[in-house]
């Protein structure tokens, strides 16, 4: 570091040289690293924070941080911060504490003093009660600082699960993101990567090439793509960084600061009187039960402006998640999609749901579930990769949520999955059934092929008594009249009727208070 040349034994001197040293903090990255960041496509980590809050808002913590290693001459290189800018501010008016790695300081890796100072602004992000954002930029542990890197990625995993439930976590990837750095975004609350430049990995392709002999891309690994649409790890892929960050910011506009408040609302009485758009649902639902529908069109009528902010839109596609606003209040939706897989339940479609409902209800946002459901996806693979105990997890969900849940049941609703998609039965509030919806233990061939194997055998025409008797069963059972009669269904209501009923349900369910026996935490079905 270069020394400063004013005279720092006079006032005017010691401000002269805080300057200096805020401006060495400041431009920390050579010039150099900062040009090879802008031409991958890359901001840098202030330019980061600059985007994400509101102008003039930042306030910056540790700026004048240093790595204290003295290992492999690293004691010649000290530059300011350390290779993370941290501190606090606000997006759209509302407080927010943020770290951003510099990739062009040591690659973003991470060391005992870059850990701390992480850890120092969770800690804050606790005490006042406000969502933390972590943009993550870096090439894992600092190889020269040893253990003492790998022990601030443990501080900094047990504050993410600390912190889990009581303020919002938003992991930003923008780079790469290796090793053991991948786990505080895989205990965040949300996680968003940029495509073709955001890479997560445990092991990079060398190591995997060299162990298993396998041969993968950095893309096809841990890309974008790949943990939006396989593995689940992420929730949404962005075009660049700046369409990153406006999703970040959307997500907040749906969340509290914490758990102990609401979400922010912009209350305006929705006008109830049923509208032309309101009636293209009474036409939405096809006539055969096995010609599919876009579930998008439900929600969209039922939330203000048709706004729908979706999570994981690539991933587990037979079931849709995301946010949106009934009466100016946040509202997160669950839905089956019958254009993928039938809307079938599988053991993606169970962990993300399970996942996003636990999420609203950490965080006071009511849950409006859309079922059509024909069932769990049969099949061998997903018997052995466990759906009995991974399908476990939407139930768990659903039964501890202790936040306004109402259930709209549009069609198919069969046999355990009926149960597993916020039924009356889980403890649903308030549970409406569209005069299509047929609710029963399985559809019509299935049942008639159990019940009526022998008569149907003996018949005559076996296809012609089958069709009777699928007639007759489809009279007496696939409809929402024997659960309605029960109380399993509050109401069959008319489908251009939804929206005004969700409004109305919503307006009595604000002061809803429930409380679930006292324990330490449950055992959820891992």
């Amino acid at each position: 570091m270069s020394e400063p040349q004013s005279d720092i034994h006079t006032t005017a001197g010691k401000i002269a040289d805080l300057q200096h040293r805020i401006e060495e903090a400041t431009h920390a990255g050579s010039a150099r690293a900062v040009e090879k960041q802008h031409a991958k496509g890359k901001l840098t980590a202030r330019e980061r924070v600059e985007l994400l809050l509101d102008e003039g808002s930042f306030v910056e913590l540790d700026e004048f941080a240093r790595h204290r290693s003295t290992n492999f001459g690293i004691e010649k290189n000290r530059p300011y911060g350390d290779g993370v800018v941290t501190g606090y501010g606000t997006v759209d008016g509302r407080p927010v504490c943020v770290y951003s790695q510099d990739f062009t300081i040591f690659g973003g890796s991470l060391g005992e003093v870059y850990g701390e100072k992480i850890v120092k602004v969770m800690d804050f992000a606790m005490k006042t009660g406000c969502p933390v954002i972590g943009i993550n930029d870096g090439g894992g542990a600092r190889i020269q600082e040893g253990v003492a890197a790998l022990g601030l990625f443990a501080e900094i995993f047990r504050r993410n699960v600390h912190a889990s439930g009581v303020v919002p976590q938003i992991s930003l990837i923008v780079g790469p993101c290796a090793g053991g750095a991948v786990y505080s975004p895989a205990i965040t609350d949300f996680t968003v990567m940029v495509d073709q430049t955001s890479h997560m990995f445990i092991t990079g392709p060398d190591v995997i090439k060299t162990v298993t002999g396998e041969d993968v891309g950095f893309e096809e690994l841990g890309g974008a793509r790949t943990h939006n649409t396989t593995s689940g790890v992420a929730h949404h892929m962005a075009g660049d960084e700046k369409d990153a960050i406006e999703y970040v910011k959307s997500l907040l506009s749906y969340l509290p600061s914490n758990n102990l408040s609401e979400a922010p609302a912009f209350p305006e009485e929705a006008d109830l009187e049923t509208t032309d758009e309101d009636r293209e649902l009474d036409t939405l639902i096809p006539d055969s039960a096995n010609q599919p529908y876009d579930m998008h069109t439900a929600i969209e009528h039922v939330l203000d402006d048709g706004e729908f902010l979706e999570t994981q839109a690539l991933f587990a596609p037979n079931i849709l998640t995301g946010f949106g606003r009934v009466e100016g209040y946040p509202v997160g939706i669950v839905a089956n999609q019958p254009m993928q897989l039938a809307g079938c339940l599988d053991i993606d479609a169970s962990e993300k749901a399970s996942r996003f409902v636990r999420t609203c209800d950490a965080f006071n946002v009511p849950v409006i579930t859309f079922v059509d459901v024909p069932g769990f996806l049969p099949g061998v693979d997903q018997e052995y990769g466990g759906i009995i105990r991974r399908g476990a997890k939407l139930i768990y969900a659903y039964a501890e949520a202790t936040v306004p849940l109402i259930t709209v049941i549009t069609r198919k609703a069969f046999g355990g999955a009926y149960d597993v998609m916020g039924s009356k039965h889980l403890g649903a509030d308030l549970n409406l059934a569209w005069p299509t919806a047929q609710i029963a233990v399985m559809g019509a061939q299935g049942a008639v092929n159990i019940l009526h194997r022998r008569t149907i055998a003996a018949s005559d025409d076996p296809e012609a008594a089958r069709a009777e008797l699928m007639t007759d069963y489809e009279d007496a059972l696939l409809n929402p009249y024997v659960a309605a009669e029960r109380g399993y269904v509050d109401a069959v209501i008319m489908p251009s009727d939804t929206r005004a009923h969700l409004v109305k349900g919503l307006r009595q369910l604000r002061t809803k208070r429930e409380s679930l026996p006292p324990k330490k935490h449950g055992n959820i079905p891992l």
